[in-house]
């Protein structure tokens, strides 16, 4: 398991809420978002750092199989062509909720897109979770959310794993071929002094690794709840995280800085960074959106 040693910040960009890494193995890159300052950023292999202004606040992007993304934004689903600018709105499953807007989001082993929206002002249960499939039809799967993050699904694609960050809770589900989702249950539960769970991924022993909000870590539990290791990081806000590399042995933690006052700043000068973390695990190919 990595400890202090093993984390570097390889993209100090200051996010003010960084988000939804995401590794594109067709472009040997890492990308993520910062949704409170509307951007995207791209970190490729040789390092070099490149970032888009948005138009609307993205909280997660995926790419699809025939290029370009697919994204969860503060107005809906949308197709984004980052070269051209050019954001697509294509679903507004909550048009009807001006404060909702899209958080967290994940395609399946199947090439579907799972995301969540909650109220952004982080006070109202209106979070669902919305599955996108390939011919752009969405579907409720899941609602009475407070926060939504994740998901994250086993190598076999036959469980997911959700988390409504504000109740520190983790679920789990059982998901058929066709993309049903049943059997939710509590998959793991936190309390006080343990951190929020935010964003997470799964490895390809089938350990899932949860970013801890609050609390300065990384935490990998195995399939059958177990915690069986923890990474200190050095930002108190680490967001989610992802595998990538060549070998998908790095893992990839974004971070936040927001409501972070000037003391704590001074301690956590890196805060809304990227950090690179050698986990002595490796991760699982991520599939594209088949739409």
């Amino acid at each position: 398991m990595a400890d202090e040693s093993t984390v570097q910040c390889v993209a100090d960009v200051q996010a003010v809420l960084g988000e939804g890494p995401m590794w594109v193995s067709r472009e040997s890159a890492l990308y993520w978002v910062d949704i409170k300052g509307r951007k995207i950023f791209r970190l490729d292999a040789a390092n070099e750092l490149k970032e888009w202004p948005t138009p609307v606040r993205v909280g997660s992007i995926a790419p699809q199989a025939d290029g370009g993304f697919i994204a969860g934004t503060d107005q809906g689903i949308a197709r984004v062509d980052l070269e051209t600018g050019q954001f697509d709105l294509v679903l507004r499953p909550e048009e009807q909720l001006p404060d909702n807007r899209f958080n967290d989001g994940k395609v399946d082993r199947q090439g579907r897109f799972w995301a969540g929206t909650m109220d952004d002002l982080e006070q109202d249960a209106t979070g669902t979770l919305y599955r996108i499939d390939p011919d752009w039809r969405c579907s409720i799967v899941d609602g009475g959310y407070r926060i939504t993050n994740g998901p994250a699904f086993s190598p076999d694609g036959r469980t997911m794993y959700h988390n409504d960050t504000a109740r520190q809770v983790t679920y789990a589900f059982d998901l058929s071929e066709e993309g049903g989702a049943h059997n939710r249950r509590v998959f793991l539960q936190f309390g006080p002094g343990d951190g929020h769970p935010d964003g997470m991924t799964v490895d390809a022993e089938g350990c899932l690794w949860i970013a801890f909000w609050g609390a300065s870590c990384l935490r990998r539990f195995s399939p059958a709840g177990e915690r069986i290791g923890t990474t200190r990081l050095p930002v108190s806000q680490p967001t989610s995280c992802a595998f990538g590399g060549p070998d998908l042995d790095r893992l990839y933690v974004t971070s936040a800085r927001i409501g972070l006052d000037e003391k704590a700043l001074e301690m956590q000068p890196n805060a809304g960074g990227l950090f690179m973390v050698t986990p002595g695990a490796k991760g699982l190919a991520e599939v594209p959106f088949d739409g």
